[in-house]
């Protein structure tokens, strides 16, 4: 299959990008990270609060409008994390990619510092979404309206048999499983959050909202070369995909192995998941490059949005597949994690030809 390489803005700036871009990019990504984080603890804290003073005297209402209000805080909690974490992956790419222009030592220590971070934050919501999307995944296979117990608590009665039984401790396995690890997630990101490594990331991200460690060079430096770096490097991990076999629909190479008692990760996943990471740096440096005002490239976004379709799924299927390890479970309960993994493994399947549909159209952008 012909390299398909990717194609500047037509909008480009005609002059060289200097280092005062990159500085202003990081300097705008850390106050974002700062005011994310402040957010994070105001919120946090209110709604911790909140839940410990309701007074036993309240009435029903009242209790509601706490309750309403605790709820509150913590979406707005959750939010504020997703864009501490969305400020840390872009400093860190960022770094990444134009690492010759910044101190060395400096750079080097903080990149694994903020992957860390943003890793941590991470796995929480990540495992509620694929408890989420595992249980979506059971009812629609076994034709159930929703889970038993959810079903059981929204209508008053117990559930009449609407998943089968194997479905249904399937179901109850992975929640038992897949909340147990949010929980634990959860306890470790407010570890996290309250350790010394992160308040000495946090006051390394304070001192880069005020002053950039550029190199002298980056003064004069073009950007653009380094930007179109990443962009090669990301055209040569596509240019190294099987898009031709991605490409014929229902062609099975996703369930390959997919019986092995191996518990590492599926090999032939590996990847596309760095395609994903480098397309993520790619965007990064345009946005470095272009700021707000950059075009929005319809082709690569849609290819964005189908490799984390192929990121949750993969990882469903491993989760599937770890439920389906447990010792002691009835046959029927394995045979329907079983046909969930292979689900989710012909998802994955999906998302490689919308990937390959979308990579081989011609550019399209959106002022």
């Amino acid at each position: 299959m012909a390299q398909q390489h990717l194609e500047p803005p037509t909008d480009s700036p005609a002059g060289p990008m200097s280092g005062d871009a990159l500085a202003g990019y990081l300097r705008a990504q850390a106050t974002e990270f700062l005011r994310s984080l402040r957010q994070h603890r105001e919120n946090g804290t209110d709604a911790g609060t909140t839940a410990r003073a309701k007074p036993r005297t309240e009435s029903r209402a009242e209790s509601r409008d706490v309750s309403r209000a605790g709820e509150n805080g913590s979406g707005e909690s959750v939010d504020a994390a997703r864009a501490l974490r969305r400020s840390a992956r872009r400093i860190s790419g960022t770094l990444h990619t134009f690492r010759p222009l910044l101190d060395a030592e400096w750079s080097e220590g903080m990149r694994p510092e903020l992957a860390w971070l943003s890793g941590t934050l991470a796995r929480e919501h990540a495992y509620a979404a694929r408890l989420e999307r595992l249980i979506g995944a059971l009812n629609r296979l076994s034709g159930a309206a929703g889970f038993p117990a959810q079903a059981a608590q929204d209508t008053g009665a117990p559930a009449k048999g609407s998943l089968t039984v194997g479905a249904a401790k399937a179901g109850a396995l992975l929640d038992r499983q897949l909340t147990l690890a949010r929980t634990r997630a959860h306890s470790a990101a407010l570890q996290a959050l309250g350790s010394s490594r992160f308040h000495a990331v946090a006051d390394s991200v304070a001192v880069l909202a005020s002053e950039v460690p550029l190199t002298p060079a980056a003064a004069t430096a073009d950007l653009r070369p380094l930007a179109a770096a990443a962009s090669d490097r990301l055209t040569d991990a596509v240019a190294a995909l099987p898009l031709v076999t991605a490409g014929h629909p229902y062609n099975a190479e996703a369930l390959v192995h997919g019986l092995s008692a191996d518990t590492a990760p599926h090999p032939q996943d590996a990847p596309w998941h760095q395609v994903r990471l480098l397309l993520r740096l790619h965007r990064y440096a345009c946005e470095v490059l272009y700021g707000e005002d950059a075009p929005i490239d319809v082709r690569l976004l849609r290819a964005g949005q189908a490799l984390n379709r192929h990121r949750d799924a993969a990882e469903a299927a491993a989760a599937a597949a770890a439920a389906a390890r447990t010792p002691r479970i009835a046959p029927a309960t394995a045979y329907a994690l079983g046909v969930l993994h292979a689900d989710q493994r012909h998802e994955v399947e999906a998302a490689r030809f919308a990937f390959q549909q979308n990579w081989q159209k011609e550019t399209v952008r959106t002022p």
